[in-house]
């Protein structure tokens, strides 16, 4: 059997405190970081959750975040 944490994808809008929409990265369905489009500051945030994420699941999660998010702020 592998030791490998069981990777999960959120995507979901929020608009509590914030307006947008974004990417959630959870192992062993513990939430990792967090790639947010803030359509009111017309910003793209990374959020990190763990003190240290691999170079390569970071780099998954922009690919993820590119391929689900439309890149086009919202009014």
């Amino acid at each position: 059997m592998s030791d490998a944490p069981k990777k999960s994808w959120v995507v979901a809008s929020d608009i509590r405190g914030r307006d947008g929409i974004g990417v959630e990265l959870l192992l062993d369905e513990e939430i990792v970081l967090e790639i947010f489009r803030d359509d009111t500051k017309k910003t793209r945030e990374v959020t990190f959750f763990q003190k240290e994420v691999p170079l390569a699941l970071l780099e998954e999660s922009i690919e993820k975040f590119k391929k689900e998010i439309p890149w086009e702020f919202l009014d």
